[in-house]
């Protein structure tokens, strides 16, 4: 996900400009196509160590499709995410990288759809009611148009790829709810995080529809969330793109076990299914 101008502006940040939807990494032979697709939780935003040729995808080398590649032998690999992305935009520019030959697919996508970035920028910088008002608003999308929004995209890719195992990833909840923490207050923090559950529950719903395995993140992040002492997110940085979103420690941490114990559990099940 990618946070708004407002928001860049509020903080005096500068966006980053273009860059490419491909990034292959070396291939070995194992049988194994795999293909990263979603938005900035996948592409590592907030990761560090980006790929210059990647420009505002920032596509990190510390991302969680990248770290999986590298300890898994694979006929191929590419990383397709993009900061940004919305079920739309994987849609229309990421779908490209899947064939019949793909074997694995991961994903993260919503966040964006919802309004993440008009949802932060509010409770950043607007009143507790306004906050609590927006998380609403985006809580309705999610339960009455996202869902048929995920729905099409899943079965465009399983469409696309029809022999591949697809693995869906959910987004962390932003915080630890303690007595005191600098910056927003609990009031925020706990309609922030009510919207993670909700947009979770959805993903999950929507994955299971599509027969695609659903790994949810919360769990693994649980303790390393903002306000914990041990954040596994950025609190707002500069660049401002990569506020709240995974750090190096959270993808190896934390999305890299939860997609691989998935990963593992789909391809065993794929190989069960061709026995």
């Amino acid at each position: 996900m990618r946070l708004s101008r407002p928001l860049l502006s509020a903080f005096g940040a500068v966006a980053l400009t273009a860059g490419s939807l491909m990034w292959s990494a070396p291939a070995s032979a194992a049988g194994i196509n795999y293909v990263a697709l979603g938005d900035s939780y996948s592409s590592g935003t907030g990761a560090g160590s980006y790929d210059p040729a990647s420009g505002s995808c920032k596509r990190s080398a510390n991302a969680y499709p990248n770290l999986w590649a590298a300890q898994n032998a694979t006929d191929s690999y590419e990383f397709a995410a993009c900061s940004g992305a919305t079920t739309a935009t994987v849609s229309s520019g990421q779908l490209g990288s899947l064939s019949s030959s793909t074997t694995l697919v991961s994903i993260t996508v919503g966040g964006n759809d919802a309004g993440f970035s008009d949802v932060m920028q509010t409770c950043v910088l607007g009143s507790n009611s306004t906050c609590q008002n927006r998380v609403a608003q985006a809580e309705n999308y999610m339960r009455n148009t996202l869902p048929g929004r995920l729905d099409s995209l899943y079965g465009q890719i399983r469409s696309k790829a029809p022999n591949a195992r697809v693995v869906v990833l959910g987004y962390p909840r932003l915080y630890t709810i303690v007595d005191w923490c600098a910056g927003i207050g609990n009031t925020k923090r706990i309609a922030l995080n009510g919207a993670a559950d909700t947009l979770a529950g959805v993903t999950r719903q929507a994955a299971e529809r599509a027969g695609f395995t659903w790994s949810d993140v919360r769990d693994e992040f649980a303790g390393h969330e903002l306000c914990s002492g041990d954040d596994w997110l950025n609190a707002v940085t500069i660049p401002i793109e990569s506020s709240y979103h995974p750090t190096a420690r959270g993808h190896r941490l934390g999305y890299l076990p939860a997609f691989t114990a998935s990963a593992k559990t789909a391809l065993k099940s794929s190989a069960k299914s061709k026995a």
